[in-house]
C-alpha cells in the first residue's frame, strides 16, 4: 500500500512539478538563444549515447537483465543524457543564478537534453503501448490531439477567469484548482495510453498565457506549495525506492563506480566539447558540466516503466536507483561548491549603457510605491522595447512600507474571508490597482513585466532593490521621485522615506540608476503605445552620466511613436571656431557646428561622433547645439524649451566644475539628481515634461562592502 501510494503521489508530483516549470520558463530567451542552448545539449546527449552504447553489455551480463540488449542501451541512453531541468532550476534559484546568462544558458540546455531524455524513455517502453502498431500510431495521434486540445482550452479558460475577476486580486481556490485538475487529468489520460507526460505537462505549462490574474494566481500558489511540500514527498519518494544493500558485495559496488564515472566522463567530455565550439570558458564549461550531470524524475521514471514491463530485473532496479542517489549526493555539493568558487564569473556583471547595443537584452528594475507612478513606468518600458520589440526583460517591483500591525477586536470566527490575510495590511488596494494596469499594458503591448513585491520599513527598503537588482541582473534601476505634481502644477513633498531610499539605492547600487521626475504626462490616454508623437529631449553637457542618459536613449531612438532630439550644450566662446555645415533632415534643416579643437572629453566625442553617424545623419535623431557662458544662460536656454518635449533625460552630471552650470546649484534642493535635474524638478520651474535623470555607476569601495 505504501509504495501505490507513492507512486500516486509521484506522478502528481511531477505532473504539478512539470507544468510549473513550463509557466515559469522564459521562452523568448530560449528562443533568442536556442543555437548555443541546443549545441551544449546536441554535444551532452550524443557523448552519452556513445558511452551509454559502450557500456551496455557490461551491466547486461553483470546483472542479469531479462529484456533485450537494445532497449538496455536505450535506457541507458535516456538516464545518462537526462539533465533533471527542474533540479539545475532550483539549484540556479537556490544559489542565486538563474538569471544569470550562465544560469539561463544552463537551464535551457538542461530542457532541451531532457527532451531527448524523454524521446528515449517513450522508445524504451515502447511495449507499454501495445502489439499492434496500428494501435500505437492512433494512441500516438489521439494523445497529440488531446494536448492541443488542453492548450487551448487554457488559452481560453485563462481569459475568461481574467474578465471574471475583474475586480480580484486573485483567482479564488476552486477556479485555481479547477485548471489545476485539466492539467492532471490530461497526465492520467496519457499514462493510461501508455504515454509519459513530462513533456505534455511541461508543453501545457509553457503554453500557458503568462498575462493577467490567472498566471499571477497559479505562479504564487504553486511555487509555496511545490518547493515546501509536492517536491520533498517526490524526494521521499526516491528514497523510499532506494536499497543501499544492493552495494553490499564487490561486484555491484564497482557496477556503481563505473556507472557515476562514464556519467561524469561522458557529460564533461559533451558539453566541453560544445563550450569550446561556443568560446566558453573551460571554468563554464566544467560547471556546466556538473549541473547536467544532476539526477531527477526522468531516470526514476525510466526504471519504474522499466521494471514495469519486465525489460529489466529487480537487481538491476535497484543498483541503478542507488547509483543516481549517491550521483546526486556527490554532484549536488560539488556543484555548490563550484559556485560559490565562481563568484567573480557568475556574479553581477554590469555593462554600462553607453555600451550595450540595443541589440543585447535590457533587464530593467522599476520601483514603486503606489499605482500613481504605474502608467509612466510601463509607457516608459514600451518605448525602451522599440518598434521592434527589442529584447528587454522588465521587472515591476511594488514597495510596501513595513507599519505596526493593528490588533483585531473580533474573534477568529468573527472574522471575514478578507481579514484572513495580511494582504490588505501590506497594499492590497494598491497592489490590486497596479494589476489591473499591468493586466491592461500586456494585453495591449503583448509585454511580459514580472511583478514582485517586497515589505520593509523605509530604513531598509534600499536593501530590497539592491537585492532583485543583482538577483535579476538588472542594466538600470528606475526610481521614482519623491514628490508627485498637483493638480496647480506644483511638486509636492511626498514621503521622506521614499527620498532615502532613493539615495541609498543612488549610493550602493551595482548598476546605473534612474529617478523619474513624473508631471503626469506620457499616460496611457496619450502616451507612448498610442498614435501620437512623443517629442523626447536628451541634454548633453559631458560626463559619465551623460554618456550614460544617451545610451539610454538609444533604444527610444528606434520607436516610431518618439522623436528623439540630442540638445548639446557646449561654451560659448568655442562658437566661432570652426564654421558650421548644414545637414539636410526630411522636415527641418539642423545647423551643426564641428569644432576641430574638442573641449570634451575624448569618452563624450566617441560617443557622440558614433550616435551621430548611426542616427543623426539617417534622420532618425535630431541634433542641436546650444551655445552658453555660464549658468544663467543654461537657465535660460532651458526655459526656451520646456513646453516643447514631454520628456527631458539627463545625466545626474557627476562632472566635476563646469562653467555652463556655474550658479545653479546655489539654491539647489536635491542633490541626488543633480545641477540640471534639480533646477527642471523645481517646483518653481515653470515646465510641463517629465525628467528622467540618470546615473551612471562608478565603480567605488562600496561595491566590496
Amino acid at each position: 500500500m505504501s509504495a501505490d501510494y507513492y507512486e500516486i503521489m509521484a506522478l502528481f508530483s511531477r505532473t504539478i512539478l512539470m507544468f510549473l516549470i513550463g509557466l515559469e520558463i522564459d521562452l523568448r530567451f530560449l528562443l533568442r538563444n536556442l543555437r548555443p542552448a541546443s549545441i551544449i545539449a546536441a554535444g551532452n546527449c550524443i557523448v552519452c549515447t556513445i558511452f551509454a552504447a559502450a557500456m551496455t553489455p557490461f551491466i547486461y551480463h553483470q546483472t542479469a537483465s531479462n529484456g533485450s540488449m537494445i532497449t538496455m542501451a536505450v535506457m541507458l541512453t535516456a538516464i545518462m543524457s537526462n539533465a533533471a531541468s527542474p533540479i539545475v532550476i532550483r539549484f540556479a534559484a537556490e544559489l542565486r543564478f538563474a538569471n544569470s546568462d550562465f544560469g539561463r544558458l544552463a537551464i535551457s540546455s538542461s530542457l532541451i537534453s531532457d527532451i531527448y531524455a524523454v524521446l528515449m524513455l517513450v522508445l524504451s517502453s515502447r511495449k507499454r503501448l501495445g502489439r499492434e502498431k496500428e494501435s500505437s500510431i492512433l494512441l500516438g495521434c489521439v494523445s497529440l490531439f488531446m494536448i492541443i486540445a488542453v492548450i487551448i482550452l487554457n488559452v481560453h479558460l485563462a481569459n475568461w477567469l481574467n474578465r471574471r475577476n475583474h475586480n480580484q486580486k486573485n483567482l479564488k481556490n476552486k477556479e485555481a484548482f479547477g485548471i489545476l485538475s485539466v492539467v492532471l487529468i490530461t497526465a492520467m489520460a496519457l499514462e493510461t495510453m501508455g504515454f509519459n507526460s513530462i513533456i505534455a505537462c511541461f508543453l501545457i505549462g509553457s503554453m500557458f498565457p503568462r498575462g493577467g490574474k490567472t498566471a499571477r494566481t497559479l505562479l504564487h500558489k504553486l511555487n509555496y506549495s511545490v518547493h515546501n511540500f509536492i517536491f520533498p514527498i517526490y524526494l521521499g519518494y526516491v528514497g523510499f525506492q532506494a536499497d543501499l544493500n544492493t552495494i553490499n558485495n564487490i561486484p555491484n559496488l564497482i557496477l556503481v563506480v563505473v556507472f557515476i564515472v562514464l556519467s561524469l566522463g561522458s557529460k564533461i567530455s559533451g558539453v566541453l566539447a560544445a563550450c569550446s565550439h561556443l568560446n566558453i570558458s573551460l571554468n563554464d564549461g566544467v560547471l556546466l558540466a556538473f549541473l547536467m550531470d544532476l539526477k531527477g524524475h526522468v531516470d526514476i521514471v525510466t526504471l519504474s516503466l522499466g521494471l514495469q514491463n519486465k525489460m529489466i530485473s529487480p537487481d538491476f532496479y535497484h543498483l541503478m536507483l542507488t547509483t543516481l542517489v549517491i550521483n546526486t549526493l556527490i554532484v549536488g555539493p560539488m556543484v555548490a561548491f563550484m559556485v560559490r568558487g565562481e563568484n567573480e564569473s557568475l556574479g553581477y556583471k554590469h555593462v554600462d549603457l553607453e555600451w550595450l547595443e540595443p541589440e543585447v537584452e535590457l533587464r530593467t528594475l522599476a520601483c514603486v510605491h503606489n499605482p500613481r507612478h504605474v502608467p509612466t513606468i510601463l509607457n516608459l518600458i514600451a518605448a525602451l522595447r522599440g518598434s521592434d520589440k527589442g529584447p528587454i526583460t522588465p521587472y515591476l517591483m511594488h514597495l510596501i512600507e513595513l507599519t505596526h500591525k493593528t490588533k483585531h477586536n473580533l474573534l477568529y470566527n468573527q472574522r471575514e474571508d478578507d481579514e484572513f490575510s495580511d494582504e490588505d495590511s501590506y497594499g492590497g488596494n494598491d497592489a490590486l490597482e497596479i494589476n489591473e494596469a499591468m493586466d491592461a499594458f500586456a494585453i495591449e503591448t503583448g509585454a511580459m513585466v514580472h511583478r514582485v513585491k517586497a515589505v520593509s520599513p523605509f530604513t531598509k527598503m534600499y536593501i530590497d532593490v539592491l537585492d532583485q537588482a543583482e538577483d535579476m541582473r538588472a542594466s538600470i534601476i528606475l526610481l521614482h521621485f519623491h514628490k508627485h505634481q498637483r493638480i496647480d502644477r506644483k511638486m509636492e513633498v511626498g514621503k521622506e522615506g521614499i527620498r532615502t531610499t532613493n539615495q541609498k539605492v543612488l549610493r550602493y547600487a551595482k548598476c546605473s540608476v534612474a529617478i523619474l521626475v513624473d508631471r503626469g504626462l506620457m499616460c496611457r490616454s496619450e502616451g507612448i503605445g498610442s498614435e501620437s508623437l512623443q517629442h523626447v529631449a536628451i541634454l548633453f553637457f559631458g560626463g559619465a552620466d551623460d554618456r550614460e542618459a544617451l545610451g539610454f536613449s538609444r533604444r527610444l531612438s528606434l520607436h516610431h511613436h518618439l522623436h528623439l532630439t540630442i540638445i548639446r550644450f557646449l561654451p560659448a566662446s568655442s562658437r566661432n571656431i570652426n564654421e558650421g555645415v548644414n545637414v539636410s533632415h526630411k522636415e527641418t534643416n539642423v545647423l551643426l557646428a564641428i569644432s576641430d579643437q574638442e573641449t570634451e572629453s575624448e569618452a563624450d566625442t566617441a560617443i557622440l561622433t558614433d550616435f551621430f553617424n548611426r542616427y543623426v545623419t539617417s534622420g532618425q535623431v535630431g541634433y542641436v547645439e546650444k551655445y552658453v557662458e555660464n549658468g544663467a544662460e543654461t537657465a535660460a536656454a532651458l526655459t526656451e524649451i520646456t513646453d516643447m518635449y514631454s520628456l527631458f533625460i539627463v545625466g545626474k552630471g557627476r562632472r566635476g566644475y563646469s562653467p555652463l552650470t556655474t550658479g545653479l546649484s546655489d539654491w539647489e534642493e536635491c542633490p541626488e539628481l543633480g545641477t540640471v535635474g534639480d533646477l527642471l524638478a523645481s517646483s518653481d520651474y515653470d515646465m510641463s515634461g517629465s525628467v528622467l535623470v540618470i546615473q551612471q555607476h562608478k565603480i567605488s569601495k562600496n561595491d566590496d562592502e
